[in-house]
This record gives structure tokens, sequence and C-alpha cells, in this order.
């Protein structure tokens, strides 16, 4: 009789963490709502209706979320908002 030997491979999957940032958009009295909205869709690639809820939330809010992602996808989108005029950093 012949010894069979089981062989387990164990495969190790490496998961790639990626920390998700966020651009926070804050609200002012300066800007207009089609200026805010113009701008979401330039730089943030919104739809029009993505555009205008985020306007409305940092509106009522004072702030809202406007785009997840790495961050150094993040990090020149914030740029041209802020010289677009308006208010916004990354968390």
């Amino acid at each position: 009789m012949g010894i069979k030997e089981k062989v387990s491979e164990e495969l190790l999957l490496e998961e790639e963490v990626v920390k998700q940032s966020e651009i926070v958009l804050f609200n002012d009295d300066v800007n207009t709502f089609d200026h805010v909205i113009e701008t979401l869709i330039a730089v943030c690639d919104h739809t029009p209706e993505q555009a205008e809820q985020c306007s409305l939330i940092v509106h009522y809010n004072g702030k809202c979320t406007v785009k997840t992602g790495e961050y150094n996808d993040l990090k020149p989108r914030c740029t041209r908002l802020l010289q677009a005029g308006l208010s916004a950093e990354i968390v």
C-alpha cells in the first residue's frame, strides 16, 4: 500500500488597504448655487443632480462630503475647488 501524502497549500491573499479620504465642502456667504453646482460638476465629476443635492446640503448643514477617494486623487481636485473660491478641505 502506498502512502498518500496530502499537501495542503495555504493561499495567502495580501489585502491592499487604501486609506480613503474625503473632500468636505463648507458653506459660505459668497458663492451662488449656480457657481457651486457648476464647479462640482467640473471638478468632482458630479452629475447635475448630485451637485445640486450637495449644494443644498452645504447650504442647510454647513458642510458636505463631495468626493471620497485616495488622497493623491483628491488633492488636485481640492486645489481646484479652492481656486474657484469655494471653501473645502481634505479630511
